[in-house]
């Protein structure tokens, strides 16, 4: 197993499929990853909630507990913020909305090649290990803590991906400023840019947990110009 460094990271992947998991591992070895292997989705979680990797690659369909399932006790039960690539043969925009709700961070369409997986490996890794500056953010009645990841809006605490809560603190520090599409894909994913349903699909879950529950939205599209997050009935009242 390859020394663990700066430039590559410690990844979990979960493949059933053996010819696709000696692949992906010996390229990534190659590449100066080190990487763990697990045939089944509940080997796969207890290896996941036991250490800390940097990324986790997790495929749909596994044999005892499937990809979707891992993915949201990852989330929901061992509150672990793993970034998570899910590995996937199905491409429809609703697959794609279900590996994100349950709380992957980005998702690969079998086949695919290995560089585009260590691509979006890197990008992964790169935004996870960034320093996260000490603060809180507010827009209306809304508030993200940086430092504890901890989402309230409402005096109601609220669960996000970490996609999500990085698309937020982008809209919040710049709020109530519009953000272009491109810069937010540029800002989360850096030059590995992510197919065009990503951040839309990411958008929908976000609008769905921080919006749909509540009675205005504070999300809001631009056509033709990007997002904001924006409390628009008290800038209204404040400008009359």
């Amino acid at each position: 197993m390859s020394s663990r460094d700066e430039q590559a990271g410690l990844i979990l992947l979960v493949e059933d499929n053996r010819q696709i998991a000696e692949m992906v591992g010996e390229f990534l070895e190659r590449r100066g990853y080190s990487v763990d292997y697990a045939a089944d989705g509940v080997s796969g979680l207890h290896l996941a909630v036991s250490n800390s990797y940097d990324v986790v690659v997790l495929d749909l369909m596994l044999p005892g507990m499937d990809g979707l399932e891992v993915c949201r006790k990852l989330r929901k039960e061992a509150k672990k913020s793993t970034p998570v690539l899910m590995l996937t043969a199905r491409d429809t925009l609703e697959d794609k909305l279900v590996g994100l709700e349950a709380g992957a961070d980005d998702y690969l369409v079998k086949p695919f090649e290995v560089r585009e997986l260590e691509a979006r490996l890197r990008a992964l890794i790169r935004r996870d290990r960034r320093q996260v500056s000490t603060e809180v953010l507010t827009v209306g009645d809304m508030t993200l803590d940086t430092a504890t990841l901890r989402l309230v809006r409402g005096g109601q605490e609220l669960t996000v991906s970490p996609i999500g809560l990085k698309l937020l603190a982008i809209l919040m520090r710049e709020s109530p400023r519009v953000v272009s599409r491109r810069d937010i894909e540029r800002e989360i994913w850096g030059d590995t840019l992510p197919d065009s349903d990503t951040l839309r699909s990411h958008l929908y879950n976000l609008r769905r947990v921080i919006d749909k529950p509540f009675d205005r939205p504070l999300l809001h599209t631009i056509h033709s110009a990007g997002y904001r997050l924006a409390d628009l009935e008290s800038e209204a009242a404040t400008a009359t």
